[in-house]
């Protein structure tokens, strides 16, 4: 056979193989790109997820709040409401050491705007011995605490940060509505016999709140009512009832 036969056919031979081999890196990198971004879509959606779970679980505690006909007059003249709906050992692994809530603010035709997000610190009182945690509400009675929430970070509702937080279960009859907050428990005895309690370490939850509009907000947008997620309807609608005027 000639030198030069053999030559091309080694030469064509190799550009074949190098072709093949082109081809199965091009396969590999399609399929990693592919896994990558279905990585990536699934990382994004996690938020959005957890975030649609709080609200969820946050309806349930306004349908405990809606029971308490003492908790609806506070709600008819709140200006604002902070949901937790499960705070202390059982909330543990959420992402804060307390819990985890979600605020919403009443506007002045009465209807409720969207929820923020917010990770939660520690309770001034702590849990109560055999108290093993659940859902709190901490009604906003005034335009001085909803601004504590517009401080985004690191922020407290307690006496040191000039706010009256009174225990709900403390309060007598005639005096719903005392305090700047009122603080409510859905478990007996989590608060114990304290009259005055706060809550510290509030932040506000920028991704939560980011995956759950689609866009980057700060509490002040949200505040301001001019966004709105359809999912949110029945909480807000839920609050809505449970802080009408009934005759």
């Amino acid at each position: 056979m000639p030198i030069e036969h053999t030559k091309r056919k080694s030469v064509l031979a190799s550009l074949v193989a190098l072709a093949i081999c082109g081809a199965t890196v091009a396969q590999a990198a399609g399929q990693a790109d592919q896994s990558n971004q279905s990585s990536q879509a699934d990382t994004s959606s996690k938020p959005a997820q957890s975030a649609t779970r709080r609200v969820s679980d946050a309806l349930a505690v306004v349908r405990q709040l809606e029971a308490e006909p003492r908790v609806k007059q506070l709600l008819q003249q709140a200006k604002g409401v902070l949901i937790v709906p499960s705070y202390g050992r059982a909330a543990l692994g959420v992402g804060a050491h307390g819990g985890a809530g979600l605020l919403l603010l009443k506007r002045t035709d009465g209807s409720w705007s969207g929820p923020a997000f917010y990770d939660l610190g520690g309770l001034t009182v702590g849990l109560q011995v055999g108290a093993e945690g659940g859902a709190i509400a901490m009604v906003l009675n005034n335009d001085k605490a909803v601004a504590e929430f517009m401080k985004k970070n690191n922020f407290a509702l307690s006496a040191e940060a000039g706010l009256t937080v009174v225990n709900w279960s403390k309060l007598a009859q005639g005096t719903a509505g005392t305090g700047d907050v009122v603080a409510w428990s859905g478990t007996k005895g989590l608060f114990g016999d304290a009259v005055a309690i706060g809550l510290n370490d509030i932040r506000f939850n920028q991704n939560l709140t980011n995956a759950y509009y689609g866009r980057t907000l700060s509490p002040k947008d949200i505040a301001a009512g001019t966004v709105s997620n359809p999912q949110a309807q029945p909480l807000q609608q839920a609050l809505g009832e449970a802080s009408t005027i009934t005759k």
